[in-house]
């Protein structure tokens, strides 16, 4: 099965919103695909806001008219800053089987996203190690022996440039925190409006120009492949720079 946003509004399921504030994709008994704005957290944490978790949860809960408290699993994560395609649980045995093909790497994660700079090569699988410092939540690249280092790896092509920026799709094969953002910065391209990285020079007062943008797995129940693509908001910079229909 594939759902591709842009033509969403052709098919019989339709884009539901509650309250503007949730976009659904598609949803059954056992899952529920929902698009993650940027610079919502995925779930709560010390700030207070609102998150996705409960978003879902309260969709579930008053859309089914559920009493009590509604089970609504949390598989994967995106950052704060990131937004796009996400899955969530809704029984405990379709999570177990989620986050089991998560963790045999048949999932299949996509973004794309807006770097500063050209990157040297234009088609590259990158390797390195990754720790993060607890007091700082500053991710860096170590040597591979670093006490509490992750192997993280990912592909990325270069789809199109400009002078100072350039639009990339990164094939993600590992999922470590900050990955994309931390490896980009790594080969001197950091991300586009990323403040903690190094990315905010040309950027001030803009989004982080990464947003996952295809997600691929198997439904937990009917063994479908289910493949789901939702592309960033052409009109916001720096998408807008671009021709996204490179992606299409």
């Amino acid at each position: 099965m594939l759902v591709n946003r842009y033509n969403y509004k052709e098919s019989k399921e339709g884009v539901r919103n509650m309250d503007n504030k949730l976009e659904v994709l598609y949803e059954d008994n056992h899952i529920i695909v929902v698009v993650k704005p940027q610079n919502i957290p995925t779930q709560a944490d010390v700030s207070g806001d609102m998150d996705m978790l409960t978003m879902v949860k309260e969709y579930v809960k008053e859309k089914y008219n559920k009493p009590g408290n509604v089970y609504i699993g949390l598989v994967h994560r995106l950052d704060r800053p990131t937004g796009g395609v996400m899955v969530f649980a809704r029984t405990s045995k379709a999570a177990d089987r989620l986050c089991e093909q998560m963790r045999e790497g048949k999932w299949g994660k996509r973004y794309l996203a807006v770097v500063l700079n050209k990157p040297r090569e234009k088609r590259l699988k990158l390797i390195n190690y990754l720790a993060q410092n607890p007091r700082t939540n500053v991710v860096q690249v170590v040597p591979e022996l670093t006490s509490n280092a992750r192997r993280a790896e990912l592909e990325y092509e270069v789809l199109d440039e400009r002078e100072k920026v350039s639009l990339i799709d990164v094939k993600l094969l590992t999922g470590r925190k900050h990955q994309i953002r931390v490896q980009m910065k790594n080969i001197g391209c950091p991300v586009y409006g990323d403040v903690k990285y190094g990315g905010d020079k040309l950027a001030k007062g803009h989004n982080l120009a990464l947003w996952a943008y295809e997600l691929k797995f198997v439904h937990p129940t009917t063994q479908e492949n289910m493949t789901f693509k939702v592309y960033p908001p052409e009109d916001k910079v720096p998408w807008s720079v671009f021709n996204l229909d490179i992606v299409k």
